[in-house]
């Protein structure tokens, strides 16, 4: 039974969705904004701030832990190098959701999730 749990499903299951979270967060990091729905941005939202969190603390344990989420090495070394220094002084709120319309094939809500 799945009770009281929050997590979004996404219509997938756990592996898939887990690896679909991972992929998307990655390419927020590299490209810091990216065009996706109104559900996945805001299940992939808390992911994302964690990694540029972990990222500011810019240590050997801080990396580890960012190369075991992000998929990609190079937007480990963008969020270490680039994010980490750049959102130093800021304590949180390090992405915007803003809607942009509706998908014309299934009428999906579209939002762009980009950093501040």
């Amino acid at each position: 039974m799945r009770h009281r749990n929050t997590n979004k499903i996404l219509d997938r299951a756990k592996a898939p969705r887990e690896l679909m979270l991972r992929n998307l967060a990655s390419s927020i990091i590299i490209y810091e904004q990216v065009t996706t729905t109104k559900a996945k941005a805001l299940a992939v939202r808390p992911l994302v701030e964690k990694m540029i969190s972990l990222a500011k603390v810019g240590d050997l344990n801080s990396r580890r832990g960012l190369l075991s989420v992000l998929l990609q090495k190079n937007a480990t070394k963008k969020s270490m190098e680039v994010l980490g220094t750049r959102y130093q002084d800021r304590p949180g709120g390090y992405t915007r959701i803003t809607k942009i319309g509706v998908r014309k094939g299934d009428g999906a809500e579209m939002v762009q999730i980009a950093l501040v």
